[in-house]
């Protein structure tokens, strides 16, 4: 990312020319308070705002130019919950992997996986609308992680969250960037516990 910039109309300037590279299984996370312009970057960078100036390239591929390209290669969490209330936990994963390309034949096996992965399993059959808002951020965390992108954006994902949940959230997230290296993450959050999972 070079010199990535996002002004909104009235001129309020969210983010000036911020630059940064990163490598596979790195974990960068933005800390700060609310309006620092930790969402508009993450925004910019999964595509849902265009910014003003500058350029970035995720996997090689342009934000602008090649949006789609870029698609493949991510997963993101919002800030907010999108979730449908009256699909279960299960059926939102299974919906996400194969909208990411995950085979009808490995579709359970990666399903369950993630599910004991973000500790679902005693909710998997119920509806989204029904749980908790730390079991709905770990939802959101796992549709997120699954497919296994090559880039995971969170935003932050540990929102909601009791302390024990929020310490086996920071482990999940060590677990796939600074220990296996399977995949580069970018966070936000008002945490200083996330500076334990990060690499930069």
């Amino acid at each position: 990312m070079k010199n990535l910039r996002k002004v909104y109309p009235g001129g309020k300037a969210a983010v000036r020319n911020l630059s940064f590279g990163l490598k596979r299984g790195e974990c960068f996370g933005f800390l700060g308070i609310n309006g620092a312009g930790k969402t508009s970057t993450m925004k910019m960078l999964t595509g849902d705002v265009l910014p003003s100036s500058g350029t970035a390239t995720l996997g090689g591929f342009d934000i602008l130019t090649q949006q789609i390209d870029v698609r493949r290669q991510i997963g993101y969490c919002p800030q907010f919950d999108a979730l449908f209330e009256l699909l279960t936990v299960r059926e939102h994963l299974e919906l996400f992997a194969r909208i990411k390309g995950v085979s009808r034949a490995d579709l359970d096996d990666v399903v369950t996986e993630k599910i004991h992965q973000l500790n679902l399993a005693a909710f998997e059959n119920k509806l989204a609308g029904s749980l908790s808002g730390g079991n709905k951020r770990k939802l959101s965390v796992a549709i997120a992680m699954i497919g296994n992108p090559q880039i995971i954006f969170l935003d932050e994902p540990s929102t909601g969250m009791d302390p024990v949940s929020r310490r086996f959230m920071w482990d999940v997230i060590a677990g796939i960037s600074t220990r296996s290296k399977s995949a580069t993450i970018v966070l936000t959050t008002h945490s200083f516990a996330a500076w334990e999972v990060c690499s930069i």
